[in-house]
């Protein structure tokens, strides 16, 4: 496997497009707008103007776009991927996106004899530049035993989850984690900021104590230094979240906290800060 199409060249998919062309795989890429990728074509990416020239003779194709309708639209779409790529050629998805595309997708890939895997990642900015993002994969085991080399290229912690669909239900419950623990750093911060406390010593107090956490650790200096800038956006995370619910609900799960982390991001996203980090949350506590 040394031809790989990728879609989706934003915040993470640069870095991976990056780390696979330094593991000697030949990366074309297609993005809406050349301008925000010259960077990686000048490194090496060969840009294509459409997803049907850019995934033709492709022996994998990579996605990492923003929202489920995107997911559709490149795969779904007249003369988009499955379209276009060649029979046999693998399909993987690594966007955060609903399981029941995962497997409708699973589906019509097969039909159309296509090898189709859904591996979304978590580790943000940091583990995409890095190449240490955790990708978690569903779909036939054999396929995923056939990507692994690509997996590798890009993340560390590569497990498979199980059938098509069960790499993004595996994410949701990632994301359901960081609600819970993001908003508690918040309210820490918040509550100690409230007494008076000196925040860079209540962090260094706390980070490697029983309440230390990654969330707490990559976002309480960046929330002191009021630094929202995005490595994974505001409204990318209420996408998750939404999924996540409308997951648990289907299966009578009641996700309390999920639910009111929700509802405190919309009501920042109406504020205009859906463009920011998911640090913004502490925003929450200043309106």
């Amino acid at each position: 496997m040394k031809k790989i199409g990728f879609i989706g060249v934003g915040i993470m998919g640069k870095s991976m497009v990056r780390n696979l062309m330094k593991a000697g795989y030949e990366l074309h890429i297609y993005a809406r707008t050349r301008a925000k990728v010259e960077d990686v074509i000048s490194e090496g990416a060969v840009f294509h103007g459409s997803i049907g020239e850019c995934v033709k003779g492709c022996e994998a194709v990579i996605t990492i776009v923003g929202f489920p309708k995107d997911v559709e639209e490149v795969y779904f779409d007249s003369g988009n991927i499955l379209d276009s790529a060649e029979e046999g050629a693998y399909l993987i998805d690594m966007t955060t996106t609903s399981p029941q595309i995962a497997e409708k997708l699973y589906e019509e890939g097969k039909k159309r004899g296509f090898h189709v895997l859904d591996a979304p990642v978590t580790g943000g900015d940091a583990g995409a530049k890095a190449g240490t993002l955790s990708i978690l994969v569903g779909g036939d085991r054999e396929d995923y035993d056939a990507c692994r080399g690509l997996f590798e290229a890009m993340g560390e912690n590569i497990n498979y989850e199980g059938k098509a669909g069960c790499g993004q239900h595996c994410k949701l419950a990632n994301q359901i984690m960081i609600a819970g623990t993001l908003s508690g750093v918040c309210e820490a911060l918040a509550y100690a900021k409230e007494k008076g406390l000196d925040l860079d010593t209540f962090v260094r107090s706390v980070a490697s104590g029983a309440a230390g956490s990654r969330q707490f650790d990559t976002f309480a200096p960046k929330i002191i230094a009021d630094d929202y800038a995005p490595g994974f956006f505001m409204k990318h995370f209420i996408k998750d979240m939404k999924l996540a619910l409308i997951e648990a609900n289907r299966s009578g799960l009641d996700l309390v906290v999920l639910s009111q982390v929700l509802a405190d991001c919309e009501e920042l996203e109406a504020e205009g800060y859906g463009e920011l980090g998911t640090q913004a949350l502490m925003k929450f506590y200043e309106i």
